[in-house]
């Protein structure tokens, strides 16, 4: 079951320069976990230190915030979207 994941611009040093990558996994947990044994170095990005994701980075799953869906938890299926979006602050 592929799971293709849409990689931030300040992430993709860790994914040799890919803007996408394809994974497997049944959930975003266990996608997220397989993303991290092939570009070592994601999960620090991703999770903080007790293990949670970090609150600044958003994931969708097919253009659907997974705060919305089951979280880590949100079932996926072959040919589903997950894009990582980091949040964007500041301004006037």
């Amino acid at each position: 079951m592929a799971i293709k994941i849409r990689i931030p611009t300040p992430l993709q040093k860790l994914t040799n320069n890919q803007p996408e990558v394809e994974v497997s996994g049944a959930d975003v947990k266990a996608v997220l976990a397989a993303l991290e044994e092939k570009h070592p170095g994601l999960r620090e990005r991703l999770y903080d230190d007790k293990g949670t994701l970090r609150r600044f980075i958003n994931f969708y799953v097919n253009d659907e915030d997974i705060r919305f869906l089951k979280s880590e938890e949100t079932a996926l299926k072959d040919g589903d979207e997950l894009s990582i979006v980091p949040a964007i602050a500041g301004g006037r």
